[in-house]
């Protein structure tokens, strides 16, 4: 069994968010001690590692909710689940295209700027220096 500060670092998540977490009803197999502290079995963490990511993909609390509940329902609610997680995979792939075009862009002026510090090219990257441009 694992505490709230336990489970946080385990998980790289803030005692506050899963603290949260933990109210908003998401993790069900929460227990507590008989002080009410609230303690993670390895099923209660797998629930935080599930809905942490689910988080990452961008999924709202509400949304997060009725995963929880659709989970808990069982099996007549597998299609509806399954759907849940091919709309997540899109979303995921469409994010990681955009990375990539910011990796790109990104690594294209690095190259640009080490140009102009090496001395290799002028510094075009100031309005100012551009051609044609006015002096205020």
């Amino acid at each position: 069994m694992y505490t709230v500060k336990e489970a946080a670092g385990i998980l790289k998540m803030s005692e506050h968010t899963i603290r949260y977490y933990t109210d908003c009803g998401l993790i069900p197999s929460l227990t507590r001690d008989k002080n009410k502290q609230r303690l993670f079995n390895q099923e209660s963490m797998n629930w935080l590692k599930g809905i942490k990511i689910l988080k990452e993909c961008g999924m709202t609390i509400k949304e997060k909710k009725s995963y929880v509940s659709l989970s808990l329902q069982g099996d007549s609610t597998i299609e509806e689940r399954y759907q849940i997680f091919l709309h997540l995979k899109e979303i995921a792939y469409s994010q990681l295209e955009e990375a990539k075009d910011r990796v790109n862009f990104l690594e294209n002026k690095v190259k640009h700027y080490e140009d102009i510090v090496s001395e290799r090219i002028s510094d075009d990257t100031n309005p100012k220096k551009w051609s044609g441009s006015e002096e205020a």
